[in-house]
């Protein structure tokens, strides 16, 4: 390992951005309205939520807080308020900040470097949730009842304060038992007590989700150890409570953020994921594993089955998660009028949006912009044929920022790997069609292609493979199966 690694993993992402349509530096005019701007005043329209007891649960690392949340029980009902910073108020419709960002579409986020969608001076600053600063934010107001269901909900903006900056690790630990309570708790005297009622409504919602057939997995992550050193470590990055607990009030705010628009007769851009393709191979999958599926698709049924392996093979089941994402299939933006319906396979709902980062997605800001066109009576600020335009946009854009993130983590675990060809490991097939086979390292998320050896194989099979060579700079991990 040696330093100059940091700097090759720098430059292989600069070019994977620029070879897959990304600009990786922010144009002058950006830069300079970033640094021009000021926080704008309060209207009088927004309401003053700074005193309620918010906080963030983010990554460790997270410097662009998107979201701070806070649950009240009053008269007997029980309210999940979500705050979704405002960066439209900064971030204004066709300007050079909002051209960069509409070209972009996503942060970036590679081993060595990442590449926000918008300046930091921004994105972890003036337009971040950052703990003890005055923000603006558009609230997401749910009524959850006992069974978990948001049985009503509102949109509107406000001036919020976050009182506890959290992070993943240490609040799942302290939930879990496992370790102290984060020191941010004792910021607030009321704050120990509201994550721990956060966490009691956000299992509510899991439960209700699941009933309903939303699809639970266990979505392991490769994590590239990165320093001024080298590659230091691949970490996998693993799901836990806290991370459900922010999932499951994203979850229903996306939902409740196309009603409200929708009851009013605004489009919006919707997430959707379609009914698989390859279900056939999902039916097959279950049976090798023991289980059902019926022939035609069916979450409820899968989801049925993915809780059933969790319990009887916990060890192997983040293998199996992957491979049934690989089957479902991608997500996708669809521009959607007030009255349609668009279905998302994976969370078993009719209507799901993406609103809840708007410094990190530009599909965010658009539906940022929607609401407040609505909650103004405003004229609206796209077409319908602006936002289909904008979806499929943004959906490439997605697509793409998928491949700069595999492969440059793929450069990464090759540089780490590069010193162990020759070594054997069991994996398991996470791709297989007319453009090759690949695989995925069983205990550590290293995915790369089955060179030799991958005749007769299908997504989910296991394998023993052999690692023959790797090439940092293409992001090339090739393995041959093992005899």
């Amino acid at each position: 390992m040696n330093g100059s690694q940091k700097h090759q993993l720098e430059t292989i992402a600069r070019h994977a951005m620029r070879a897959h349509g990304f600009d990786p530096d922010f144009p002058p005019a950006a830069e300079a309205q970033a640094r021009s701007g000021t926080q704008p005043a309060l209207a009088p329209s927004v309401r003053d939520l700074r005193d309620l007891p918010w906080s963030s649960i983010d990554n460790d690392d997270s410097r662009d807080l998107d979201q701070i949340e806070v649950c009240l029980d009053e008269g007997g009902l029980t309210r999940v308020l979500v705050a979704i910073a405002d960066v439209d108020v900064v971030v204004t419709k066709d300007t050079p900040l909002d051209a960069h960002a509409r070209q972009n579409t996503t942060s970036v986020y590679t081993p060595a470097i990442v590449f926000p969608m918008l300046p930091p001076v921004l994105s972890t600053d003036r337009t971040s949730l950052n703990e003890d600063e005055d923000r603006h934010a558009l609230v997401i107001d749910m009524t959850v009842n006992a069974e978990g269901r948001v049985t009503a909900s509102d949109v509107y903006r406000a001036l919020v304060r976050n009182h506890a900056q959290l992070t993943y690790s240490a609040v799942a630990a302290w939930l879990d038992g496992a370790g102290p309570a984060p020191a941010g708790l004792s910021r607030h005297r009321e704050l120990d007590a509201q994550v721990r009622r956060q966490d009691e409504i956000a299992q509510r919602l899991q439960r209700e989700r699941e009933a309903c057939g939303a699809l639970d997995f266990d979505r392991t992550e490769l994590k590239p150890i990165v320093d001024e050193h080298g590659v230091r470590d691949l970490t996998a990055e693993r799901p836990n409570r806290a991370k459900r607990l922010i999932e499951n009030f994203m979850v229903a705010s996306n939902g409740a953020v196309v009603r409200f628009l929708s009851d009013r007769g605004s489009p919006s851009v919707r997430r959707v994921v379609r009914e698989p393709e390859r279900w056939p191979r999902l039916v097959d999958l279950a049976s090798q594993h023991g289980g059902a599926l019926p022939a035609r698709p069916d979450p409820a049924a899968l989801q049925a089955f993915l809780q059933e392996r969790r319990r009887a093979a916990p060890d192997t089941f983040a293998d199996l998660s992957l491979a049934v994402i690989k089957l479902l299939g991608r997500g996708e933006y669809v521009a959607a009028g007030a009255k349609e319906v668009s279905a998302h396979f994976a969370l078993a709902t009719q209507g799901y949006s993406h609103a809840t980062a708007p410094n990190r997605r530009f599909t965010d800001l658009l539906t940022q912009r929607l609401l407040k066109a609505v909650l103004t009576q405003g004229a609206a600020p796209y077409t319908l044929p602006e936002l289909q335009a904008l979806a499929k946009h943004c959906t490439d854009q997605e697509d793409a920022a998928n491949k700069v993130e595999r492969l440059t983590k793929k450069a990464a675990a090759a540089l780490w790997l590069g010193d162990r060809i020759g070594q054997q490991f069991d994996a398991i097939v996470t791709g297989a069609g007319p453009k090759g086979t690949w695989v995925r390292l069983t205990g550590l998320p290293v995915e790369g292609r089955l060179e030799q050896g991958a005749e007769g194989l299908d997504v989910g099979d296991r394998v023993r493979v052999r690692l023959v060579s790797t090439d940092a700079a293409r992001g090339f991990i090739d393995f041959a199966r093992a005899s």
